[in-house]
């Protein structure tokens, strides 16, 4: 006899009729309900989740920006300032997107940093870590053509600068600057083709990369804290010992992680949004000015450590050309991670002193960059910017000496419970 219309069958029954076209049920299983992650996972892990928050909230506050902003030299900041004061909830959907951004780079330098942690970059997961790093590359694009479309007087200078250290590449350099502008200035056309990249080409290349991040960690499972392979213990039905099924656990365990991350975001977003001229500058409450130089140009906090390096290398001959390689050097090493940690354990639980030591001078190294950037190159801090720049590359360039020389300690054949 055939289900009663609104019973319980008839529902399983229209899900079997999905599940005939399209493999919903099966997809949730294997993605979800019965990916198997390890049971010891602590705060570290709370960061993956939180970048697809981000991720989600920057592509939809994103997408109702785009339906008041115009990308045009003369309408640009206009249509900014319109957005924030005659627009319902304009304001705080542009500052769920400002703050979102800082936020973005806030939770992926975490995310990379509990990767270093643990070992999350080693064999098998190689493919995961530089589907990562091309991720955290895409992001800085899309970061930058982003703080480019209000046309405050900040971002113009800022683009300025920024695609101008292009041109200090030999035979290329001209011809590669006039092409990322397109113009022979910074113009109107330069706004189009920032906002056509930033709001179509970047994120869709955003969401292609996180796609194939998750199908790489689904495929070789998640690292834990301990760094070992929990698929190396199974019991009689095939499954992980040591693994517990992402849903519920896991999902029950990020919502605590989100609803955190939201009270802190929302304090930012309602009570200090420009975050001291760090999320977004007093200078870019200006229209852009061809004709006024700000006293200090400094891009966005998140790409100061960076920029820190470029200024600490002193220019030759009038170019810039070996601080931009040296700015590039520092992302492109990140892809050679898995290769350069020669260590024979994974996690910095069984790791030695000297790595431990390292990856310390290596984090303070970094925030020091950072401050350096946001600082004008005088004083004290051009040789700070020269010394964080020197102890951040011999963090990866010396480590597979002092990985490999490190003692360890010996790792235990299951997870353990501490945190």
């Amino acid at each position: 006899m055939a289900a009663a219309p609104g019973s319980a069958d008839s529902s399983k029954g229209f899900l079997g009729w999905i599940d005939q076209r399209f493999p919903l049920t099966a997809l949730w299983r294997s993605q979800v309900s019965e990916y198997y992650a390890p049971k010891n996972f602590n705060f570290w892990y709370y960061f993956g989740s939180l970048a697809l928050l981000v991720l989600v909230n920057q592509l939809v506050t994103g997408i109702f920006l785009t339906m008041n902003y115009k990308p045009a030299s003369a309408e640009a900041f206009a249509s900014v300032e319109y957005i924030m004061r005659d627009v319902n909830w304009g304001w705080l959907i542009r500052y769920m997107h400002s703050t979102g951004a800082s936020a973005f780079f806030i939770v992926i330098y975490l995310h990379m940093f509990r990767a270093l942690l643990y070992g999350s970059h080693r064999k098998p997961r190689e493919l995961l870590w530089i589907f990562g790093c091309l991720l955290f590359l895409v992001l800085m694009a899309e970061g930058f053509m982003g703080y480019v479309l209000p046309w405050g007087n900040m971002s113009f200078w800022g683009a300025q600068v920024i695609t101008s250290l292009f041109g200090s590449l030999p035979v290329i350099g001209g011809t590669l600057v006039d092409w990322i502008r397109g113009d022979f200035v910074i113009a109107d056309a330069t706004l189009n083709r920032f906002f056509a990249l930033h709001v179509a080409a970047l994120p869709l290349a955003l969401i292609f990369l996180v796609a194939a991040h998750l199908m790489a960690l689904h495929e070789v499972g998640s690292n834990n804290p301990d760094g070992i392979e929990i698929k190396k213990h199974k019991g009689p039905d095939g499954h992980p010992l040591d693994g517990i099924p992402f849903h519920p656990y896991y999902t029950v365990k990020d919502l605590v992680g989100v609803m955190g991350f939201l009270v802190i975001f929302c304090g930012v977003i309602f009570f200090a949004p420009t975050f001291g001229d760090l999320f977004l500058e007093s200078a870019n409450f200006t229209p852009a000015n061809p004709l006024q130089t700000p006293p200090h140009i400094a891009p966005v906090w998140y790409f100061t450590p960076f920029y820190a390096m470029l200024r600490a290398v002193p220019s030759f001959a009038g170019t810039q050309v070996w601080g931009v390689l040296v700015m590039g050097a520092s992302i492109v090493v990140l892809f050679f991670v898995p290769w350069l940690d020669r260590s024979p354990v994974n996690s910095i639980r069984y790791r030695g002193p000297i790595y431990k030591i390292m990856l310390a001078i290596f984090v303070v190294a970094f925030i020091t960059l950072g401050v350096c950037g946001l600082k004008p190159p005088a004083g004290i801090y051009p040789m700070l910017a020269k010394i964080g720049t020197v102890l951040y590359f011999a963090f990866f360039l010396l480590m597979p000496w002092y990985t490999r020389f490190d003692s360890v300690k010996p790792v235990p054949e299951r997870v353990t419970g501490h945190d």
